[in-house]
């Protein structure tokens, strides 16, 4: 099986951002309508929403609505208000012993990856892991924060935006955790999730995001699928959620633990999921350096590093095999 990676550099939402969202349309538009037409919010009840909780995004979204074509369902999806349920199975780690790094596993499931490794200028310069086409699953600013989500393990839904665009957002107005933990405090969400930030100076925080019980805040480094307490007990036997946290949390304590080895940990077992008959996958890993201001995307064969300072436009196609068997071809964008 092959997934396809793509590296994009989109300083002004223009051309090159249509084109990506041209390709995706048809399948988000899909999923976007699965539970019918009137099943979302209305166009207006959605610009209302971010217009009270997102206001600084609002220029770049009626930009991009625009390039989207203006019409009615891709604008009410653009603004990513109470969209349908989705979920993922992750892993993810704030290192807060210099070098800094935040570390995650991505998994789900590989026929609804976009693909898309974005760096943009929005508000602020932004390297990250797209997703609904302008929402972010894991990121970093150039004010060296960075950010990653997990499933929070809960059926429970609510109003609420969907948390890409709510990663998007925290990047494009944040500077560091502070700022961030508040940003987030304040924002609804339509599931529940686990957000894990690290900044430039080590600071870290994991912040637990539901749509009924409100946010809590905790000094977790590590997050999986499930919160302070385990609520969705098959999800959490499928995706073995409190044995991958109990495992990376052994690796941390350790005194002796270095990053570098500590990133090789999540290309084996229990990290690193294969199995594609639950459906999610470890797509890719990440690595976001605080100290360098550097993004890489690894395999168990090869990685990509991006910086601000210089982002390669690249497509890679990826064979998703068992750890120490990846293959990779590069072609360039153009």
């Amino acid at each position: 099986m092959l997934i396809s990676l793509k590296c994009v550099e989109i300083d002004e939402a223009g051309e090159q951002w249509k084109k990506r969202f041209d390709k995706s349309w048809p399948y988000y538009k899909k999923w976007y309508l699965s539970e019918g037409y009137t099943a979302r919010p209305g166009y207006l009840s959605c610009l209302e929403a971010l217009e009270e909780h997102m206001p600084e995004l609002l220029p770049t979204y009626e930009r991009l609505c625009e390039l989207a074509g203006g019409g009615d369902i891709a604008s009410r999806y653009l603004s990513q208000f109470n969209p349908p349920l989705f979920m993922s199975g992750c892993t993810q780690v704030a290192w807060n012993r210099e070098p800094y790094s935040l570390i995650r596993n991505y998994d789900y499931n590989p026929k609804w990856f976009e693909g898309n490794f974005f760096k943009t200028n929005w508000l602020k310069p932004v390297i990250g892991m797209s997703d609904c086409n302008w929402g972010l699953l894991d990121g970093m600013n150039a004010d060296g924060l960075a950010i990653s989500l997990t499933f929070g393990g809960r059926k429970v839904s609510g109003e609420g935006f969907g948390i890409p665009l709510v990663m998007r957002y925290v990047l494009e107005t944040c500077k560091d955790v502070p700022e961030a933990v508040s940003t987030l405090l304040r924002l609804p969400v339509h599931m529940s999730y686990n957000v894990t930030i690290l900044d430039k100076t080590g600071k870290y925080k994991t912040v637990y995001l539901t749509p009924d019980k409100g946010p809590h805040v905790d000094i977790e480094k590590v997050a999986t699928n499930h919160q302070q307490d385990v609520e969705w007990f098959e999800y959490a036997e499928m995706t073995a959620t409190k044995e991958r946290k109990a495992f990376l949390d052994h690796l941390v304590d350790q005194e002796a633990q270095d990053r570098d080895d500590l990133r090789q940990r999540f290309l084996a077992a229990p990290l690193y999921n294969e199995d594609l008959k639950r459906s999610f996958v470890t797509l890719y890993s990440m690595q976001y350096d605080l100290e360098e201001l550097s993004a890489t995307v690894f395999w168990p064969n090869k990685e990509i590093k991006q910086t601000f300072d210089k982002f390669s436009e690249c497509r890679e196609m990826v064979k998703m095999q068992k750890p120490g068997k990846g293959e990779l071809t590069q072609y360039k964008l153009h």
